[in-house]
């Protein structure tokens, strides 16, 4: 499997310099990998995350995608629209906008003809069981169905990784297994990379590999392949 993201020695302080979210983590991911990010509450989890998907600068080290350093992408707000795809827990959709309207949004910034975006925005949604929703607001969808009309913007952009922060911390079983058997699809489908932080051991399971963090580090006990 050929790597795709890599990050070298990557640290996170806060503000004040003395608190550390991250402390020297290094971490390769492949193309079309799935990895789940796991380990206790405030041990980084959601800081890798953020750093992965360009949302956040780290203090010290280095981020790779396909071997160009992200200090080095002259525009990063658009690089990050193209290459990341973003999926989180409390879905994130705009509550005056139709699920296709949602799934639309993110083609706007990079000046796609609408065409082109609506054609695919509806097949997103038909992948994700969603076709005869599209027309509903948010509030009208059940949990699981604005997660999977996240998962369908996630994937508009034809971004190279997903990135999915606890996307199932808060639906049911059901749901949580629904949306992540439509993850695994788009994964197999649009050949994608998935990096996600989850808490639940059973969603971590269904990762080719999980990466355990523990005070900001790398715990070396416990990444291993699912």
């Amino acid at each position: 499997m050929s790597e795709l993201i890599r990050a070298e020695g990557l640290a996170l302080r806060f503000a004040d310099g003395r608190a550390c979210a991250l402390d020297g983590v290094d971490l390769c991911v492949g193309r079309q990998e799935f990895v789940a990010i796991a380990g206790p509450s405030g041990c980084g989890k959601s800081s890798l995350l953020n750093l992965i998907g360009m949302l956040d600068v780290p203090t010290a080290g280095r981020l790779f995608l396909r071997d160009q350093p992200y200090t080095e992408v002259a525009d990063p707000a658009l690089f990050r629209r193209r290459h990341f795809g973003f999926v989180f827990q409390s879905f994130h959709l705009i509550p005056t906008l139709t699920a296709l309207e949602n799934v639309m949004l993110p083609t706007v910034a990079v000046r796609e003809r609408r065409h082109d975006a609506l054609e695919r925005a509806w097949q997103l949604l038909a992948d994700m069981g969603l076709d005869e929703r599209a027309a509903h607001l948010p509030s009208e969808l059940s949990g699981g169905e604005r997660q999977r009309v996240a998962i369908a913007r996630a994937l508009v952009n034809a971004p190279d990784v997903i990135v999915a922060d606890e996307p199932t911390g808060s639906l049911d079983s059901a749901a949580a297994r629904q949306v992540l058997d439509r993850l695994t699809s788009a994964r197999a489908k649009a050949g994608v990379t998935i990096v996600m932080v989850t808490h639940d051991a059973a969603v971590a399971a269904r990762a080719d590999r999980i990466v355990r963090l523990r005070d900001g580090r790398l715990d070396t006990g416990g990444e291993y392949s699912a």
